[in-house]
């Protein structure tokens, strides 16, 4: 897959260095996209192979956790296309407070 919008991740972990998980959940964020990156998804269930614990939302949107559940990642996918966009990555509280299918 071709994963746009990074920035979004980079930007979060870098305006909260003060969390004490920062550093474990960029490890495992890095760990994320090294797979993502590598991944050739055509529908939701090749995500599900490959990330059993993924959320299927509509609008093709898909939660992953990141660093067992203390983290979330909202993307939207374009399979035909093999792009994946990241739309918010943030605690499992601030995931709470927003509207994964429009964010």
């Amino acid at each position: 897959m071709i994963v746009i919008g990074t920035e979004v991740v980079e930007n979060y972990l870098t305006n909260h260095p003060s969390h004490k998980a920062t550093k474990a959940a960029r490890s495992q964020y890095e760990a994320w996209l090294d797979i993502v990156g590598r991944a050739q998804w055509r529908n939701p269930e090749d995500v599900k192979a490959s990330y059993p614990k993924a959320s299927i939302l509509k609008a093709s949107r898909v939660i992953f956790n990141i660093k067992g559940n203390d983290y979330r990642l909202i993307a939207a996918l374009q399979y035909p296309a093999g792009v994946l966009g990241i739309r918010f990555f943030g605690t499992h509280a601030e995931y709470d407070r927003i509207d994964a299918e429009t964010v």
